[in-house]
């Protein structure tokens, strides 16, 4: 079905460069937590003779965990001038430098005593991530045909489940787990960077970047050659040159007028609630939950490393699935079954931890929700929520589109990483009742609102949201529905 092999040879250089390192560098943070703790306390005594306080302690690793999606923030907002000034490909290739400054601050900290270098390159690793979330997909989904879309674009959220996957592969304590080999740990994000840095030149910038933001019609027939290994290219040429006349005498819009401008308000919604839900949903917190469960669970202390990468192996299992099946499915099947399964789980996954102490079986039942939460979460909300912003936004929109995304993206890892703890500390067993809430109002907005995109041109896509935006108008109360939702999510 793919008769080309740049293509994937595309997809491959762009993503082990690209989410891998999202995935990768989330993973890689706890294996040396203990450790790093140490090392900080040690550090400030031999600088000040005086040992640091737990809490001190805590706080300071919690900078440096945080420093993570604030760098990613910045990404996810430089972003958007990047893609549209230097092209998608070559923002990518320079977003490496990012994580070569990064590793470099992390690799040294140890032999320089300073805890705060590692703070830094937190911070570079997060802008390295929240520039290739946003960038990636836009890259992929712009090279690929129409009807392998949004196989391609997805192929982001497999290479930062990979990521996650490798990442605890490599803190295990055989690998660079130990105490004496955690700044390699950290550095060791530098190898894919690389590897992108040596692959992704020889291959074609997006096509579509080439003929509607630069006009270079002949760069653009090169690419689409190289990228279909085929010379009959007409059909697809004309709908771009469709596209590019639609858009004729516009330039790149910014985020602000993507708010201001009517014609785009149901994309907007669409994506600001789904963006909005991917990291409120509790996903994450179930990977800081699983230690705990396993061992409830009776599994043996140094064990846990092993049954945790199940859970990342889980969610790299079910989003190589959705990549095989999104095309034929479509994105809205997948999205709601996701976001209702979730929800059935995280009600079972509360009642397992309510009763834990009291039946003898429930730890396992709990270990169960992990898992199938975790499945639920990758056969849908963690590919298809990427792919959308592409498909709903002309290219004029898009790039604008990717940093609203991407700045809520990492505004609610943030937020959720920051609250989930007070979370489970007032409502204990039932922390899960936010997430939960998230997952109802999410599933009925996409039943009620969500078109489908599947096999769909750009153009088409956006002939069907004008109609939504423009019917609107004239039925002003039909305009409350997702916008109560949007605030719960929010």
């Amino acid at each position: 079905q793919l008769q080309n092999k740049i293509l994937i040879l595309t997809i491959c250089a762009a993503g082990i460069g690209g989410t891998f390192q999202y995935g990768y560098n989330i993973s890689i943070i706890n294996a040396p937590a203990s450790y790093i703790q140490t090392f900080m306390n040690t550090t400030w005594l031999e600088r000040t003779g005086v040992p640091l306080e737990s809490n001190v302690i805590l706080l300071l690793w919690s900078f440096t965990v945080s420093a993570y999606p604030l760098g990613g923030l910045t990404g996810a907002v430089v972003a958007g001038p990047m893609a549209i000034m230097l092209g998608r490909k070559m923002s990518l290739l320079l977003n490496n430098v990012f994580v070569i400054i990064a590793a470099a601050l992390s690799g040294f900290s140890r032999m320089a005593k300073s805890f705060e270098m590692i703070m830094l390159s937190r911070f570079f690793t997060g802008m390295n991530a929240g520039v290739s979330m946003n960038i990636q997909p836009m890259y992929l989904a712009e090279s690929a045909p129409k009807k392998l879309r949004g196989a391609v674009a997805l192929t982001s959220a497999s290479f930062t489940a990979l990521g996650l996957v490798l990442g605890q592969v490599v803190g295990l304590r055989e690998l660079l787990g130990r105490e004496e080999s955690w700044p390699f740990l950290l550095a060791s994000n530098v190898v894919p960077a690389l590897i992108q840095l040596t692959a992704l030149p020889w291959f074609p910038e997006s096509p579509r970047y080439l003929l509607i933001d630069r006009g270079d019609k002949e760069s653009c027939i090169s690419a689409l050659q190289k990228l279909r290994g085929t010379t009959d290219l007409s059909a697809e040429l004309e709908e771009m040159l469709a596209e590019q006349a639609a858009v004729k005498g516009q330039r790149a819009k910014n985020p602000w007028e993507l708010f201001q401008n009517p014609s785009l308000r149901w994309q907007l919604v669409s994506i600001v609630v789904l963006s909005s839900a991917m990291q409120l949903c509790g996903n994450d917190s179930m990977y800081s939950y699983a230690a705990y469960v396993f061992q409830e669970a009776g599994i043996p202390r140094d064990k846990i490393p092993y049954v945790v990468i199940g859970t990342g192996s889980c969610e790299l299992i079910t989003s190589v699935t959705c990549n095989m099946i999104i095309d034929y499915a479509g994105r809205r099947p997948l999205l709601l079954g996701g976001y209702i399964f979730m929800a059935g789980w995280a009600i079972v996954f509360m009642v397992a931890l309510s009763q834990q102490t009291q039946i003898s079986w429930m730890p396992y039942l709990s270990m169960a929700c992990i898992f199938a939460y975790i499945l639920s979460f990758g056969i849908g909300p963690a590919g298809v929520t990427g792919v959308l912003p592409t498909e709903v936004f002309d290219q004029m929109s898009r790039p604008a589109a990717y940093m609203i995304c991407g700045s809520l993206l990492w505004f609610n890892l943030f937020l959720v990483g920051t609250a989930f703890p007070f979370i489970v500390k007032s409502l204990a067993h039932f922390c899960y009742i936010p997430f939960l809430v998230v997952c109802v109002c999410t599933a009925l907005y996409v039943g009620f609102f969500l078109p489908e995109t599947k096999g769909k041109s750009f153009l088409e896509i956006s002939e069907e949201f004008k109609k939504r935006n423009f019917k609107t108008k004239t039925r002003a109360g039909f305009y409350k529905g997702p916008e109560e939702i949007k605030t719960t999510t929010l």
